[in-house]
């Protein structure tokens, strides 16, 4: 909370054709979502072949808010199977969900990379009070943001362990510092702009057959 992810989405996508690109943001479940697995409601906002998509928050929470508030559990309905696995069994089966459905994604031209805006809890603290201070940003502040703060170790606990079990070559967690909100949207910019010069991107080009009929195009259009 508070480390700049809107911030961020709007500081390094604003020069990004809006018609290529689409930002999903992900809450709480809603009843619907619960009635289906886990991933099911992020991977039906998975981008079209040739777009970017965003995810502003994501299945992660799964194995993070979930993994730090188990209460959260009696409300998706898992099977019985799933309710009665151990705790820790549970959190590396999905794991290994996660890791199988990147690894899906990969094998099928998505490009998968993924940041962790870690904030330091001092600064976290200095950006609360200025929501709570400051009329413009009274907007921003939720008391869950509080009651989360308290469970700060439990949080930087299971971050720990997701980076190490789901970080792999073809999904990499990017950990971008983020005290710094200007040094964080440049690290997050560059990182993009790596991942899209990596791709086999070219302007598509015409053919010769086409390219031969541009004279007539072109003295159609001058004499009209």
């Amino acid at each position: 909370d508070a480390a700049g992810k809107d911030g961020t989405i709007r500081a390094v996508m604003s020069g990004v054709n809006p018609a290529g690109c689409q930002v999903s943001s992900f809450k709480a479940p809603s009843d619907e979502e619960l009635e289906h697995d886990w991933l099911w409601r992020s991977v039906k906002r998975l981008p079209e072949r040739g777009r970017i998509g965003i995810f502003n928050r994501s299945y992660y929470e799964e194995v993070l808010a979930v993994r730090v508030n188990e209460g959260f559990l009696d409300k998706q309905r898992l099977p019985v199977l799933a309710v009665d696995r151990p705790r820790d069994v549970l959190w590396q089966h999905r794991f290994e969900s996660i890791r199988d459905h990147e690894l899906h994604l990969a094998r099928n031209g998505t490009v998968v990379i993924k940041f962790w805006l870690n904030v330091s809890k001092d600064e976290q603290r200095e950006r609360f009070l200025s929501r709570l201070t400051n009329a413009d940003k009274f907007w921003k502040f939720s008391k869950h943001d509080l009651s989360a703060r308290e469970h700060w170790d439990d949080y930087m606990a299971a971050y720990e362990a997701l980076l190490n079990e789901t970080s792999r070559a073809h999904a990499p967690w990017y950990a971008i510092p983020a005290d710094d909100k200007a040094f964080m949207r440049v690290a997050v910019a560059r990182t993009v702009a790596q991942a899209l010069e990596a791709l086999p991107l070219e302007i598509p080009e015409k053919s010769a057959e086409e390219l031969a009929r541009f004279d007539d195009h072109i003295a159609r259009l001058e004499t009209e």
